[in-house]
């Protein structure tokens, strides 16, 4: 074989396998979380107290609305709200073990929408919460 065709042919290996580790990566860290659909009701959005009985957070993906939002089960048995979009450039965020991650240009929030690195300098958009007999109401306005 000579030098150019296995530049190229290593090229392309590395690709593939930097390809297959992103989408793995990626379709892991979305396939484990539980994710709830719903639909958005005088700019709210409802969602049931039992579907935390398994775990202490849940993505809700509101219909027409363009990025998720994270639920989180506090200690305390309230509920937190924050909006998944990277306050540096607007892009959807993934939820990882310990905060939220920016797949753009490597921004990376705490759980509570805090900025732990850069290049974002905001805090992640939170919404106020509250129970209503037995639904979670996020007040999106």
């Amino acid at each position: 074989m000579d030098r150019r065709s296995f530049v190229k042919q290593s090229c392309t290996m590395c690709l593939a396998v930097g390809a297959g580790l992103v989408a793995a990566s990626a379709l892991s860290s979305c396939a484990t979380l539980p994710v709830y659909k719903t639909t958005i009701g005088n700019n709210k959005v409802s969602v049931p107290v039992s579907l935390f009985a398994q775990s202490d957070f849940l993505v809700i993906q509101p219909k027409d609305m363009l990025y998720n939002i994270g639920l989180r089960k506090e200690k305390d048995g309230s509920y937190a709200a924050l909006l998944l979009r990277c306050t540096h450039a607007d892009n959807q965020l993934v939820a990882t073990g310990n905060g939220f991650r920016c797949n753009l240009h490597g921004s990376s929030f705490d759980k509570q929408g805090q900025v732990t690195q850069g290049p974002a300098e905001r805090s992640l958009k939170k919404y106020p919460t509250e129970i209503i007999a037995d639904q979670i109401i996020i007040h999106l306005s």
